[in-house]
């Protein structure tokens, strides 16, 4: 016995949206975790821009530090 044609044709065109809503789960998902690692990143960075800011802040100072000592004696 085989399956009435228009029949055959309803099953594929439901196992293509299946297959079609499974890939664009898996798109979300993996774009989430893409998003997720843009963001620490970004994060990371601007924590390091931070770190940086202040390695010169002290650094400054210490060099104002030494010039105005060499300036008083």
């Amino acid at each position: 016995m085989q399956a009435h044609p228009a029949h055959a044709h309803a099953s594929s065109t439901a196992t293509t949206a299946s297959v079609t809503g499974a890939l664009r789960a898996v798109e979300a998902f993996l774009l989430r975790g893409g998003q997720q690692t843009a963001r620490r990143n970004a994060w990371t960075a601007v924590l390091e821009d931070r770190r940086r800011a202040k390695d010169r802040r002290e650094a400054q100072h210490v060099l104002d530090a030494l010039g105005r000592d060499g300036a008083d004696g």
